[in-house]
């Protein structure tokens, strides 16, 4: 029987790990697969070696090529000023983590940086740097909250990207349509061919596109396919009547509160409560105006709440949820989506024509006031009515508003997002020199930014004054954060005379006059680089 070996250029599967073991061995112990054994079997080992390695390196076998993908598209957009496209590159060659957790030091945090200078760039409209938009999808890929501005930035060109690379195919489902022209309102044969046959992601587009523009248009386009969407996706397309609702989206509304779906009921219902014309929101006030009264046996006006006993099948189709979250009562949940749905409007007439300032203010039996007044909170918020909002609110200095009070202060955070940003600002400036910062957080988040002149003011003046305590310098390191992002970069040379290391009351935390001398340095250097950055962004141009 005649022996014969197989071909050089075929490798037996696992040829690379026997000639590692035969290397290993030795082959006097071991012959080399396709070998002879004897005193050739060192040379015919490395031969083999050498072109197993050339192999491995080659990684494909040779194939007909593959079709070359179309062009990217052109970026008809401005190219960056050549100093802001340097400082981009700085921004995204910065990476979080790589100090160990020890304390910052005086350094810029440049990534916590990005967002601010990409929002500023997409202000301008300029378009992103080619040789940038890899790095700029990386830095998309791990951080979400960057996704929207990144990808606005980058333009087209970075989901052409996105199609070649699975890294980054993040940007094709954040896209809605993944790039997809959508056709014009009046071009309706391909609307309803789109409409029809498209993608989901592609459909949502579309739906949404033509909803700013002509909000009947999509209205009557969802009504063609409701009955038989999925569920899920109805309530996607549901969610799009946010933009430009109104009274004539009611019918459709009504219609959806007999959904199969749960989801579908809730969403629907509160977007009827939104509008406090609606039959759903009359019928809200009715069951609202039942649970709650003014009594005027006592001494002093004083509200009264009789919480519903049941949930029943009508209350249910209007969107109450009957079944209450693990800790709360039936009653007092029941009675909060009754309130909280109820137009604002219909508490002045059933409480004696009061204004919402002295309806907060009345006195509620038997410790209902925290549940009516969390109920009123998210109908101000829903309803975003203003007056509403500045009655829970109260007054900045009110000894209740730094807590516990009525009003928690997540739901002051978000009454305050119902006023225009001015006196957001004006009246967290007020609570910070009232409260101080320990509590401020939460509100100071949704303020405007860069922040106003009297806010920026409450927030140094109260860092400063917690220095001068002494207070633990750490306690206030989120806030020191917000501040390098969200101050005004033009009151740097207010915090020069905060930069030396300040005396240490005996009872101060042990180097805490370091730390924060680190930390206004700092806010000082992030401060004078953000107005650099500007700066650099006006530039003209990069030819």
């Amino acid at each position: 029987m005649t022996r014969t070996s197989a071909p050089a250029d075929t490798p037996a599967p696992g040829a690379w790990e026997e000639l590692v073991t035969a290397a290993l061995l030795g082959t006097a112990r071991r012959t080399p697969p396709n070998c002879e054994p004897g005193r050739e079997a060192p040379v015919a080992l490395l031969d083999a070696a050498a072109a197993e390695t050339v192999r491995r390196r080659a990684g494909l076998r040779p194939a007909p090529a593959a079709e070359r993908p179309a062009p990217a598209p052109e970026d008809p957009r401005p190219p960056l000023p050549a100093a802001a496209a340097r400082r981009l590159a700085m921004l995204l060659a910065d990476r979080p983590g790589t100090a160990g957790g020890g304390r910052r030091g005086t350094t810029p945090d440049l990534m916590e940086l990005l967002p601010q200078w990409l929002s500023a760039a997409n202000a301008h409209g300029y378009a992103a740097p080619p040789q940038a938009l890899p790095a700029l999808l990386d830095a998309a890929r791990g951080r979400t909250d960057l996704r929207p501005a990144v990808l606005t930035f980058a333009g087209p060109r970075a989901l052409w990207l996105a199609r070649l690379n699975p890294d980054w195919r993040f940007a094709l489902r954040a896209t809605p349509g993944g790039g997809t022209a959508v056709p014009r309102p009046e071009d309706t044969e391909k609307v309803h061919r789109l409409w029809q046959e498209g993608l989901f992601a592609e459909r949502v587009a579309l739906l949404s596109a033509i909803r700013a523009r002509e909000p009947a248009a999509a209205r009557e386009l969802l009504a063609t396919t409701w009955a038989s969407e999925r569920a899920e996706d109805r309530l996607m397309f549901l969610d799009s009547l946010r933009t430009g609702l109104g009274p004539q989206d009611e019918p459709f509304l009504e219609q959806a509160l007999t959904d199969r779906s749960r989801n579908v009921r809730a969403t629907a219902a509160e977007l009827l409560s939104a509008l406090p014309g609606s039959a759903l929101a009359a019928r809200m006030a009715v069951r609202a105006s039942a649970c709650v009264a003014v009594d005027h046996t006592g001494n002093a006006p004083t509200i009264t709440v009789e919480a519903p006993h049941e949930c029943d099948a009508d209350m249910e189709r209007d969107g109450v949820v009957p079944k209450a979250p693990a800790g709360r009562g039936e009653r007092s949940w029941w009675l909060g989506q009754l309130v909280e749905a109820a137009p604002l409007g219909t508490w002045r007439g059933r409480l004696g024509g009061r204004t919402p300032q002295e309806i907060v203010a009345l006195p509620v039996a038997d410790d209902w006031r925290g549940e009516l007044h969390a109920a009123w909170c998210r109908a101000a918020v829903r309803q975003r009515d203003a007056d509403w909002a500045r009655a829970l609110l109260g007054t900045p200095t009110a000894a209740e508003a730094g807590g516990p009070g009525a009003v928690s202060l997540a739901e002051r955070a978000k009454l305050l997002g119902t006023l225009d940003a001015g006196e957001r600002a004006e009246w967290v400036a007020g609570f910070i020199a009232t409260h101080g910062l320990s509590e401020a957080f939460q509100l100071l988040g949704v303020c405007a930014v860069p922040w106003a002149a009297p806010l920026g003011r409450a927030v140094v003046d109260a860092l400063n004054i917690a220095r001068d305590a002494g207070s633990y310098p750490w306690s206030f390191s989120g806030v020191m954060g917000l501040a390098e992002r969200c101050l005004a970069p033009s009151e740097a040379s207010r915090l020069d005379g905060l930069l030396a290391i300040p005396d240490e009351p005996e009872d101060a935390s042990p180097g805490a006059g370091g730390y924060w001398a680190e930390a206004f340095q700092r806010l000082v250097t992030t401060l004078r680089l953000r107005a650099a950055m500007a700066e650099e962004l006006r530039a003209a141009p990069a030819s």
